[in-house]
């Protein structure tokens, strides 16, 4: 009698209903290990069971969230942006600098007061969408290196944050912005800051899911030779992933602008690398072609809610780095044995 291994595990010995099962636990694996985690979490710190902190958590989560939906959406099509945490700044600090009202900032004033809110996103998303566009250029007509021409971009963009406003800070909002962040504007006890995260995510789940759009995106990231032969175009479809990747990135500025009142030269740094570890622990997959957003978003909130046992516990910030460099290995880890199981269902 042969013994039945992992290896000689096949589709085959499998019921489909078993099949079925393990690839559930597969796609969502990390909403269960969110759910142990907050549990954990409930039981073992005293004042973490709380309606407000799970709804600072939720609120926290809103912009790197945002951000981590263009990277993903990249890394998805099979590449990269590094540049997302210096368009985010840099759509925030131009937004900061047209309407804040001390500091660098030139305190522009709209008639109804209304309009800026509409006005200030729209420059926002221009901004982003703009650098975008100009690493798709050099990615797609150039054949340049995405990893390359984005780190490129990483670096000048961060420079323009620090150079607009030289060195200066913008602060002071219009209150016509400034109420997304309050806590006091919530719905189910989630500011509407958050809720623009959340639908965000479930627009863009839609399309990745849904349309013609997000599926050549997955069969691309997949195989793009084959795509192309399929009669995909491949360039087109990588040229607007890569527009809006940084158009989220300029709304993922947006709201931090909004959270923070203003800009500062240094506004977002490090988010790129937290981003990055949403994405892979939210399953993503280095390799491209696999990926959802809704994975994406319980590794945000997953990150948010060790950061805020870590500061309920008051223990050193070091920590949080420590534990998000594992969790990022341990995620890297779970996709290869997820890749790994998946081959053997097929």
């Amino acid at each position: 009698m042969t013994a039945i291994t992992p290896t000689t595990l096949s589709a085959t010995s499998l019921s489909p209903r078993t099949r079925a099962v393990t690839e559930f636990v597969l796609d969502n694996l990390v909403w269960f290990i969110l759910a142990t985690v907050l549990t954990v979490f409930s039981l073992t710190i005293p004042q973490f069971f709380q309606i407000g902190i799970f709804s600072n958590i939720i609120e926290q989560s809103a912009v790197l969230g945002v951000m981590s939906i263009g990277l993903s959406l990249l890394i998805i099509a099979g590449h990269l942006d590094l540049s997302v945490e210096s368009v985010a700044a840099l759509s925030a600090m131009v937004v900061a600098m047209l309407f804040a009202n001390s500091g660098a900032g030139l305190k522009y004033v709209l008639t109804p007061e209304w309009l800026v809110f509409p006005v200030s996103l729209a420059i926002a998303l221009a901004v982003g969408a703009v650098i975008g566009a100009t690493n798709a250029f050099f990615v797609v007509r150039l054949k340049m290196n995405a990893f390359i021409v984005t780190l490129a971009s990483f670096i000048w963009v961060r420079g323009l944050v620090q150079k607009l406003p030289d060195g200066r800070s913008a602060q002071g909002l219009p209150d016509a912005l400034r109420f997304l962040a309050i806590e006091r504007y919530n719905v189910l006890y989630i500011p509407l800051i958050a809720w623009i995260a959340i639908l965000c995510f479930v627009v863009f789940a839609f399309i990745l899911k849904r349309t013609p759009f997000g599926r050549h995106l997955t069969l691309i990231g997949g195989n793009k030779i084959a795509s192309f032969r399929a009669g995909i175009a491949t360039d087109r479809i990588i040229t607007v992933s890569f527009i809006l990747a940084g158009a989220i990135a300029g709304l993922a500025g947006w709201l931090l602008a909004i959270r923070t009142s203003g800009a500062t030269a240094n506004l977002g740094t490090g988010m790129l690398f937290q981003a990055f570890a949403a994405v892979v622990i939210g399953g993503v997959s280095l390799q491209g072609g696999v990926g959802r957003l809704s994975g994406v978003f319980a590794g945000v909130l997953l990150l948010s809610s060790i950061h805020t046992a870590i500061n309920l516990m008051s223990l050193p910030a070091s920590y949080t780095q420590i534990i998000l460099g594992l969790l990022v290995l341990a995620a890297v880890l779970l996709d290869t044995l997820k890749l790994s199981i998946r081959q053997r269902l097929t």
